[in-house]
C-alpha cells in the first residue's frame, strides 16, 4: 500500500504562483512514477504532469512552459510548481503514483485562480 497526503492548494490571482507537495509512505520502493492529475467542475480529470524516479517527466500540453513537475526521492515526496496561473487551472488537484499493479491517488486539493 502507498499513502498520499497532498498540500498547498488555495486561491490565487491569475498570473500568480502556487506550489503543490504530495509526501508517500508505505511501500515507497515500489512506485515507478509519481505525478498530479486534475478535475475541474463538469470536466473529466486530466492528466497534468509526471516524474519517474529517474527524472524523466512528461507535461499536459495545457501547462507545458508553466508548470514544472519535481521529485525529491530522498523525501519521497513530489511537488507541483504553477507559474502564471490562469482561471482554467481551477480545479481539484490529485497525486498518483504508480505501481505495477496499479495507481494510487491522494485525497485531492483545491486550486482556485480568480481575481
Amino acid at each position: 500500500q502507498v499513502q498520499l497526503v497532498e498540500s498547498g492548494g488555495g486561491l490565487e490571482q491569475p498570473g500568480g504562483s502556487l506550489r503543490l507537495s504530495c509526501a508517500a509512505s508505505g511501500r515507497i520502493s515500489s512506485i515507478n512514477s509519481m505525478g498530479w492529475y486534475r478535475q475541474a467542475p463538469g470536466k473529466q480529470r486530466e492528466l497534468v504532469a509526471t516524474a519517474t524516479s529517474d527524472g524523466i517527466t512528461n507535461y499536459a500540453d495545457s501547462v507545458k512552459g508553466r508548470f514544472t513537475i519535481s521529485r525529491d526521492n530522498g523525501k519521497n515526496t513530489v511537488y507541483l510548481q504553477m507559474s502564471s496561473l490562469k482561471r482554467e487551472d481551477t480545479a481539484v488537484y490529485y497525486c498518483t503514483a504508480a505501481v505495477v499493479t496499479g495507481i494510487y491517488w491522494g485525497q485531492g486539493t483545491q486550486v482556485t485562480v480568480s481575481s
